[in-house]
């Protein structure tokens, strides 16, 4: 899509549709005056007050009225003026996208007047229109018939110079094609995506992007003892992989591990999960999906840095091979596991990858995992829960989350809660006792960063929807892509 920024006037462009973004209480303000005087005066304004918009967040209507050169006229609230966001408005380009998908419209021009003459609220609109638009109809024998969006003109009251946005919006391209990336990988059924799959396309895009890639098979899974991989893979069919994806820039000072969870269809395993609740967990590799769509954008951005994905990934079924409650796993650094649920098994694979991480004495380690149902039941489906051992870490990422919209809610690692992940035959127990779920997850998992550095963060609500959002349509989200890359690209910057 290209995007064109300049002055004047929004209806003076030859365009089928003219977005209208506003405050809540301006519907009869100077800006919306001045535009309905060019648009056909009082016809506007008639048409403004029959739909009773008010400029709340979520409000999106094309007026039944064209401007001079018979364009739709679409008014799209921001909310309140003063907390107008950047989330505000990528809420409202994606309540925009989906109308302007009804039109068919080809070529869009957005009267942004005063209030979006910056980089980052015209970056901001940008993402959350592309965001919108996004469709898995991979399988979908009539596809969507709305046509793409070629070009997105945005009239400002002081434009500032295109070439100042080039880097912007080049950036802003590369981001939202690996959120893409995430996005299809989580929608694709388990079927496609087996271990195998997603490993040769983790090898594909990491080398066209320009990342170091390793594929490992279950002969150098067990050489390298990654036990609780193995040992969850036991019961499926599909052999399992793990994947490391590397970034070097050269005269990086800074060194992050991020790992995912790469489960690419949970079952429960012999610990088996009620058919409703199986019928989402192709999802259950999203983590994985966040990691590699990460890593492919930071190859590409090329922030000075260095940066390395661990990802173990593996079906959880329930096979005669399969790993039994009561099972003992031993660890490579000698730590072992009695595993009484199967259904917990991210954290047996997670713990592998984090192993390998804390190894090679990164800066910080961050994992992604659609942990836990305790989480979603703490925070809901559209915030994440990040736990950590270094506040420093949790507020850089508190804060990148929060800018790109992505948000991340820190929950307590309660240190007296580790006697619920005691095990009377090893050294821990893979579930807790039945309180706190999401936290005596987290507690397992810290058990294997060691004194590094390290953030979890559990995706299991926003990474995948039932019900869409205004820019995230139902199924895979990408969630994690935006503000890691957030996150990555500022240690580089030095901020």
């Amino acid at each position: 899509m290209k995007i064109r920024v300049r002055g004047g006037d929004p209806t003076a462009i030859a365009a089928e549709v003219v977005i209208v973004p506003m405050a809540a209480g301006e519907e009869d303000g100077r800006e919306m005056r001045a535009l309905a005087r060019r648009a056909g005066g009082a016809a506007v304004k008639r048409a403004l007050a029959a739909t009773r918009f008010r400029g709340r967040s979520g409000q999106a209507t094309v007026l039944p009225v064209q401007g001079p050169r018979r364009q739709a006229l679409m008014v799209v609230g921001l909310g309140d003026a003063a907390r107008i966001d950047a989330e505000a408005w990528r809420r409202a380009a994606g309540q925009a996208r989906g109308l302007v998908g009804t039109l068919g419209a080809t070529r869009v021009v957005v009267a942004g007047g005063a209030r979006a003459n910056d980089a980052a609220r015209l970056a901001a609109f940008v993402e959350g229109f592309e965001l919108a638009a996004y469709r898995f109809g991979k399988y979908k024998s009539e596809p969507d018939p709305a046509p793409p969006v070629a070009e997105l003109i945005f009239v400002v009251a002081d434009p500032p110079a295109e070439t100042s946005l080039t880097p912007v919006w080049s950036a802003l391209e590369v981001t939202l094609a690996s959120v893409t990336l995430a996005r299809d990988l989580v929608n694709e059924p388990a079927a496609v995506k087996t271990p195998t799959y997603i490993a040769e396309l983790a090898k594909k895009v990491g080398k066209e992007a320009g990342l170091e890639v390793e594929v490992w098979d279950p002969k150098r899974i067990a050489s390298e003892k990654l036990a609780g991989l193995a040992a969850v893979a036991r019961g499926s069919n599909e052999e399992p992989r793990f994947v490391r994806l590397r970034y070097r820039a050269k005269g990086a000072k800074r060194r992050i591990a991020l790992v995912g969870k790469g489960i690419t269809f949970d079952s429960g395993g012999l610990s088996l999960k009620p058919a409703k609740s199986m019928e989402t967990m192709k999802c259950d590799m999203a983590g994985a999906a966040a990691v590699i769509g990460t890593m492919t954008a930071i190859a590409r951005l090329k922030p000075a840095i260095e940066v390395e994905g661990f990802i173990p990934i593996t079906e959880n079924l329930p096979g005669g091979k399969a790993q039994k409650p009561g099972d003992v796993i031993r660890y490579r650094n000698d730590k072992t596991v009695e595993v009484l649920n199967t259904d917990a098994e991210g954290r047996l694979v997670l713990a592998d990858a984090l192993l390998l991480a804390a190894d090679t004495k990164p800066d910080a380690i961050i994992d992604l995992a659609t942990l836990t149902g305790a989480c979603m039941v703490a925070l809901g489906t559209q915030v994440a829960g990040l736990f950590a051992n270094d506040q420093a870490l949790a507020d850089r990422l508190l804060a990148a989350g929060a800018e790109t919209g992505e948000p991340l809610w820190q929950m307590p690692l309660v240190a007296e809660y580790k006697d619920d992940i005691k095990s009377a035959v090893a050294d821990l127990k893979n579930i807790g006792g039945g309180h706190a779920g999401s936290i005596t997850a987290a507690l397992f998992l810290q058990e294997f960063v060691g004194s590094t550095p390290w953030v979890h963060l559990d995706i299991a609500g926003p990474a995948f929807l039932e019900k869409a959002l205004p820019y995230a349509p139902k199924g895979g989200t990408g969630f994690g892509v935006r503000t890691l890359v957030r996150y990555l690209t500022s240690l580089a910057d030095g901020a």
